[in-house]
């Protein structure tokens, strides 16, 4: 089995944060697990959402997430609860 890529890396991370407490992680915290310098993980969190086709976008101008399917890092009407636990939004 091949090794995850840096992308690979990155979106787990991002997926981990989310699952785990609703909320997208921040560059610097994505920088902190990947075990690289902050702007190393700003980079990486640029480059996986710039990918053609990833299914997330980052607020314009800046380096937060907005969505990262399936979640959402702001309120939609699509509030997701999972065994009685509302802390998600959906896309």
């Amino acid at each position: 089995m091949p090794e995850p890529t840096l992308m690979d890396k990155t979106f787990n991370i991002i997926m981990e944060r989310m699952v785990e407490t609703g909320q997208a992680p921040h560059y610097a915290e994505i920088a902190a697990k990947l075990g690289v310098a902050p702007e190393e993980g700003r980079k990486a969190l640029h480059k996986l959402f710039s990918t053609p086709g990833f299914a997330g976008w980052l607020y314009p101008k800046t380096d937060n997430i907005v969505s990262c399917a399936p979640f959402n890092n702001l309120p939609t009407h699509y509030r997701l609860t999972i065994d009685g636990e509302r802390k998600w939004f959906g896309q």
